[in-house]
């Protein structure tokens, strides 16, 4: 059921079995709550699934966050919109009785979540990039020791450009992130390769 509460318009799914992170899902452009649920009941069977729909609308379309162009980002939206998201997570968590999420997040949702990470690193317990971009040009250090990151990355991408990309695994890195980047021989939409591969990780994650 499609929910209004805790600041932003969501889906909630209860975990059908133990001991495995929940997924808190960001849609990319056009997405909304129900964009992603599919891709997370694949990616890690019976996690608990959070699934808010991005407050913005550009043409339409709702977004986690403004941009002035394709790939120019509107940096102070995108700090209001993660302090935003990061308030929602922690109001879900205590609603809904979860542990820290790992984000699951496509082309505008994962930038939102590796802002996340930049930002409010608290909020996630790491985190599935689907073709991220860097979000913020500078961002203060923070601690990530340890927290568990998979970028993937397409090949052919029209989008983003592969040093782009490359950037925002060292920035994550320096800060402590156990990144995994790998580019795959796709565009930049999702393909079954960026399937297996994400799911393949979030079961090494949930087992260790």
């Amino acid at each position: 059921m499609t929910e209004t509460s805790l600041g932003f318009v969501h889906r909630f799914v209860p975990a059908a079995a133990p001991g495995r992170p929940p997924l808190l899902l960001l849609h990319g452009t056009g997405g909304d709550e129900a964009d992603l649920l599919p891709l997370g009941r694949t990616l890690l069977p019976g996690a608990a699934l959070l699934s808010p729909r991005g407050a913005v609308l550009e043409n339409g379309m709702p977004r986690f966050f403004r941009r002035l162009a394709e790939g120019v980002f509107d940096e102070a939206d995108i700090r209001r919109r993660v302090a935003d998201l990061a308030g929602f997570v922690a109001g879900a968590r205590a609603a809904y009785d979860l542990a820290a999420p790992v984000a699951v997040g496509f082309s505008n949702g994962a930038n939102i979540a590796a802002a996340l990470l930049l930002l409010h690193p608290e909020v996630l317990a790491g985190a599935v990039l689907l073709r991220p971009m860097v979000p913020l040009r500078e961002t203060p250090p923070v601690d990530l020791a340890g927290r568990p990151v998979l970028m993937l990355s397409g090949a052919a991408d029209p989008i983003v450009p592969a040093a782009n990309a490359g950037a925002l695994a060292e920035r994550l890195r320096a800060d402590g992130a156990a990144v995994t980047h790998e580019t795959l021989p796709v565009g930049h939409g999702l393909s079954q390769a960026d399937v297996t591969r994400a799911g393949a990780w979030l079961a090494g994650l949930a087992a260790a």
